[in-house]
């Protein structure tokens, strides 16, 4: 959209759109305030549902202002675009304008315009708008990276800690993976955070992180004590539902809470309908409804992740759902390799992307829906950092819990024995021996995965079988993909893409 075109249309959507409405005035800070690596944002809004999130989601205060001086700032205006009185009724008591919503970002300017959605990436503007979308485009200009990646710690039971990053497409499992509880014997997980991660080389070399949110924003179906009791805990107080049905006695419900209720509870889904337990269509919750909680509250926070520095990050995690084909746990063979696995990810289609069905999409480095800029001019950024030569690269790796079977069932149990990949992991950051070269990467070595005290039974030969024909697939899709870049494609991932065939066929 041109600039002319742009402000057509904010002209025909802001004159009185919040008249009748109170007005908020929101400084905030993304990332802990006076941070380096910090950033500041003000957002004007009409919502007290976006206030009463914000306030969660970010450090937010007259602190802020002090801290802002007369300094830059991200300029951030929402409406819901319905004054009062209504001029025709809610749908589900949304206030909301779907027929002229437009959500804007304006690099140049630092500045993003929502008008017309009470959806929270659509409205809480310092989430996806600013952490990523416009964070991308600072991150370029200023030498740095912000990326839809978790941050996480693992120490072993010697007390050596390490911190990883992970990016994964939404509900693709990073809370769950954030909050672990490992069942891997006397290793320790601590969450810095499990969305958006801030990522700078320091002085010294070091690639640090930083978690610029302040809560968590959740998916609520499929979250519970068996899934993620850590996030469960988290959010019984001082929480913001959103889209979720309602118990009788003053509770919420979602799909996989698999909560039991006291007699004659009965349950309202999101749509303010009856609904009984056990029906499948329509669903009690909306299958993107979002738990916003403060990460404070959070039992397992790892007691770095307000560090103003930042945390060392020693290894970037790369992942998705592939029902087929893609191994448990792969490495790259260097730093360009591994740019290259990540703008190569792909994924089964979530509910918080806009396809209903499932699809494999390419979804590069979890930030297809994220990107601020020219994706071949962002994979080039993330090539062009290993070429100071002061910079300690992290190892990069791919993972894939969602791999199943000829009959369809998973073929790793997930959750708490993902920690054994994570252990992998850390074991290969410190150099051992313990991974064989395949077609796409460093594989882990028969026997080199730690399954003390696991209990189900895994086909690790299939689980980390590398099908011929899979990945001559792979290939050709991943060819017709880059096309679509054309001139701005990094020569390197072109050369990579050629190597991988070349591996594949020599199989």
């Amino acid at each position: 959209m041109s600039p002319r075109d742009l402000d057509r249309e904010i002209q025909q959507r802001f004159p009185g759109c919040m008249k009748g409405r109170t007005m908020y005035v929101m400084p905030y800070s993304m990332g802990p305030v006076g941070s380096p690596l910090s950033k500041i944002g003000v957002q004007v809004t009409d919502s007290p549902y976006v206030v009463a999130s914000m306030r969660i989601m970010t450090r937010m205060g007259a602190n802020v202002l002090t801290t802002l001086g007369n300094g830059d700032f991200v300029k951030c205006l929402h409406s819901v675009g319905r004054p009062l009185p209504l001029k025709a009724p809610l749908v589900s008591n949304w206030p909301c304008d779907p027929d002229k919503t437009m959500i804007a970002h304006i690099p140049a300017e630092n500045e993003i315009i929502s008008f017309g959605s009470g959806y929270g990436g659509n409205s809480l503007l310092g989430k996806k708008c600013f952490a990523l979308r416009i964070g991308s485009v600072l991150a370029r200009r200023e030498g740095w990276l912000a990326e839809h990646m978790l941050i996480l710690s693992i120490t072993n039971p010697k007390g050596q800690k390490k911190y990883v990053c992970a990016a994964f497409p939404s509900a693709c499992g990073k809370t769950n993976l954030a909050m672990m509880m490992p069942k891997l014997p006397g290793y320790e997980v601590k969450t810095v955070g499990d969305d958006i991660a801030w990522l700078r080389f320091d002085e010294a070399g070091t690639l640090r992180a930083i978690n610029p949110e302040a809560g968590f924003f959740g998916v609520a179906p499929g979250t519970s004590y068996k899934t993620n009791p850590i996030a469960m805990d988290t959010c019984m107080t001082n929480t913001v539902f959103t889209n979720v049905a309602e118990t009788s006695d003053g509770g919420i419900y979602w799909e996989g809470i698999d909560e039991k209720f006291g007699k004659g509870v009965s349950i309202t889904d999101w749509k303010g309908k009856p609904w009984k337990v056990g029906t499948k269509d329509p669903p009690a919750a909306h299958p993107n409804s979002r738990f916003c909680t403060p990460a404070a509250q959070c039992s397992i926070m790892d007691p770095e992740w307000e560090s103003p520095r930042g945390v060392p990050i020693s290894a970037v995690i790369f992942g998705g759902r592939r029902p087929k084909g893609v191994p448990l746990v792969f490495e790259a063979f260097d730093w360009a390799h591994g740019v290259f696995i990540g703008a190569s990810m792909r994924s089964e289609s979530t509910a918080a992307a806009e396809h209903k069905g499932k699809v494999i999409m390419n979804d590069p480095m979890a930030m297809r829906p994220f990107l601020g800029y020219n994706f071949g001019h962002y994979l080039q950024h993330w090539l062009n950092l290993s070429k100071n030569s002061k910079n300690k690269m992290p190892r990069t790796f791919h993972v894939n819990w969602f791999r199943t079977d000829a009959a369809g069932k998973f073929m790793w149990p997930g959750f708490g024995d993902n920690s054994r990949v994570l252990e992998w992991i850390c074991r290969r950051v410190d150099g051992e021996n313990c991974a064989d070269k395949s077609p796409i990467g460093y594989v882990p070595k028969a026997d080199a995965l730690n399954v003390t005290g696991m209990k189900d039974k895994v086909d690790m030969a299939a689980l980390f079988d590398v099908p011929k024909d899979f990945w001559l697939q792979e290939v050709a899709d991943l060819k017709k993909y880059f096309a679509q870049v054309g001139k701005d494609l990094p020569s390197e991932i072109g050369r990579q893409l050629e190597a991988l065939e070349q591996r594949v066929r020599a199989k």
